[in-house]
């Protein structure tokens, strides 16, 4: 097991390399000159070359990496062209609130999601599991931008029950401290991830369902609702155990719609600032931390389900 471990880290630390050199030389080519960025377009070329002197632009791609990677080794992100705000302090501002937002949703999801599968499986073909699947199929081709309004016509406009915009609040902990402004944009985030939830726990447990120690749990005269619980439910979850490992990436993107349809100050709203502001060293960073969390997810993923499942073969 530590040697499997040790495997897995290794082979994600490289993806992690990989993953900030395209994305560092994908920005180089979409904007070779930051110089024209953050001085504008009137500054004159004498300018542009100084600023872009200063900070080592004008040298080559390569070496910019090395010296980028050198600054990450040391925790440095670089620093804002348009805020004059040092990266690393701009995400930790706004980190705390995706991520409390992020959880939530996904926690909601699963408390949904793995007893609607199960119930799904256990009445399989029934007309329920038929309306559940029906709504599932439909929630997951619906894009979240449009949930979110549909909700906001709903639960704000025609029923006046949550407001439209999310809290303002800088603390990480609004989402228990003023509910009732944070519903719609957790709801948002839930009702998205439960339709695949659902759907998948579903399979998985209709394939656990046909396992001999069902059957032999059934024979020995077992309560149903010990069966499904104690037995079916451990082994029922492993895939989605790694499903969700594999959709932190998706979390933070839509956390990205999630939070400009709200105006939730988090990590979502300041890329998409950004981004118009063509910020570059804040969009290198977010894409970077999308990068962390897609492998931490796979990683952490993958050592859970191993130490679960002896089943599995930790190949050396």
């Amino acid at each position: 097991m530590t040697w499997y471990v040790v495997r897995r880290l290794a082979i994600s630390l490289f993806v992690l390399l990989g993953i900030s050199a395209v994305t560092f030389f994908l920005l180089h080519l979409v904007s070779d000159s930051p110089g024209r960025v953050v001085l504008g377009q009137r500054a004159s070329l004498e300018a542009v070359a100084d600023f872009n002197r200063q900070h080592g632009f004008d040298r080559p791609v390569v070496v910019q990496y090395v010296g980028y990677l050198n600054q990450l080794l040391h925790g440095d992100l670089g620093r804002s062209y348009k805020l004059n705000e040092n990266v690393a302090t701009l995400l930790g501002q706004n980190a705390g609130r995706s991520a409390m937002l992020s959880l939530t949703g996904l926690v909601l999801a699963l408390a949904i999601a793995v007893p609607l599968g199960v119930f799904q499986a256990v009445k399989r073909n029934s007309v329920a599991d038929r309306v559940a699947t029906t709504v599932s199929y439909v929630l997951y081709a619906t894009p979240s931008f449009l949930l979110g309004l549909v909700l906001i016509a709903v639960f704000s406009q025609a029923l006046p029950i949550f407001p439209a915009e999310a809290s303002q609040s800088h603390s990480p902990w609004v989402v228990f401290t003023d509910p009732q402004a944070m519903a719609l944009p957790v709801i948002t985030l839930a009702v998205t991830s439960v339709a695949v939830f659902a759907q998948y726990q579903r399979s998985s447990a209709l394939d656990q369902l046909g396992q001999d120690y069902i059957r032999v749990a059934r024979a020995k005269g077992l309560p149903e609702r010990l069966i499904l619980v104690r037995h079916l439910l451990r082994n029922a979850c492993l895939p989605l155990v790694m499903l969700v490992g594999t959709l932190v990436p998706t979390l933070l993107a839509g956390n990205l719609i999630v939070e400009s349809l709200f105006n939730y100050p988090g990590l979502g709203l300041l890329f998409l600032n950004s981004l118009q502001r063509e910020d570059y060293p804040v969009l290198l960073a977010y894409t970077l931390i999308g990068g962390v969390l897609t492998v931490a997810g796979n990683f952490i993923a993958d050592i859970v389900v191993a130490a679960a499942d002896r089943r599995i073969e930790l190949r050396k």
